[in-house]
């Protein structure tokens, strides 16, 4: 009863994972209920035969050049160059993000070569990872990058500018007299400032090559990625303006009954003989003039 084939294909088809066996010839000879299943769920119409069929022909991609890699690491498999391959791979529908993990495993039955295609949905570990290295990059108070997200982001960006002979300019911005703020009005005033100011400088990096972080305490930077001096200047005057048209209340600033920024603004224009290290001195450097000059103020230089 146990060793029939109607037994051992009644297991295979309790099987969640969508699983296919080829031949040597990249034939598909059996596939899985759950293969099946999911076919039908995305589009395969009821009636379509599987068994017969060439597998890559059937469901392998075959543009692009991982795909083809894919394609090429199965074929080792069947040729018998390796024994095993693994991939992992999203495979999105329109209403919901999914990824699969493909396990590519052969054996030798009746002296010919078989080969067994196993795909498994890992969605939910692939989420739980996504949300683990959001939450490595994003400072909790806040909700912008953390100084380790800045760092890795602003090596990349360097590197990428150097590449394509692009400036980066930089803006390190402090919160003017900001212990004062938590000596008058406690910290939870304190936390709600950081949380205003920092919902205000979201607006003012959107693009895929800025990034705004908070580079610790009541400093935030901002990185422009292929941005000169004149239009960044310009966002960073705005970005000061918008802060005061708020009216944070910090009534014992010497300088103003609202919260105000004081900024260092540099612009790079990176090559191999330089590094991200020198744009964060010169932007600090020009942060400590603009408070040595009175707060409320931006430094500003090209170097």
């Amino acid at each position: 009863m146990f060793d029939t084939f109607d037994f051992l294909n009644l297991v295979l088809d309790t099987i969640t994972d969508h699983i296919a066996v080829i031949d040597d010839q990249g034939t598909i000879i059996y596939v899985n209920k759950s293969w099946i299943d999911f076919g039908l769920s995305n589009g395969i119409p009821e009636n379509t035969e599987w068994v017969g069929v060439n597998y890559f022909d059937a469901c392998a991609p075959r543009d692009g050049a991982e795909e083809l890699s894919v394609k090429s690491d199965i074929e080792d498999v069947i040729n018998g160059k390796t024994r095993s391959f693994y991939h992992e791979y999203p495979c999105h529908s329109p209403t919901e993000k999914r990824w699969f993990q493909m396990r590519v495993n052969a054996l030798e039955f009746d002296k010919s070569r078989i080969v067994i295609i196993d795909h498994s949905n890992i969605t939910e570990r692939k989420i739980a990872e996504e949300q683990a290295l959001y939450l490595s990059r994003i400072d909790s108070l806040t909700g912008l990058s953390n100084r380790r997200h800045f760092d890795d982001f602003l090596t990349d960006e360097w590197k990428r500018c150097i590449r394509s002979q692009m400036p980066i300019t930089m803006a390190m911005i402090d919160i003017d007299f900001f212990k004062h703020l938590n000596d008058s009005s406690g910290h939870h005033a304190g936390d709600e400032c950081l949380e205003t100011i920092s919902d205000i400088m979201k607006e003012f990096a959107k693009r895929p090559s800025d990034v705004c972080a908070r580079y610790g305490g009541d400093e935030f930077v901002i990185v422009y990625g292929n941005s000169a001096m004149d239009e960044s200047l310009v966002l960073m005057l705005k970005l000061m303006d918008t802060i005061r048209k708020k009216e944070i209340p910090n009534p014992d600033s010497p300088i103003s009954s609202n919260i105000t920024v004081s900024i260092g603004l540099a612009t790079a224009y990176p090559d191999i003989d330089s590094t991200e290290e020198d744009i964060i001195k010169a932007a600090d450097t020009l942060l400590y003039k603009a408070k040595d000059g009175g707060r409320d103020h931006i430094e500003f230089a090209t170097i």
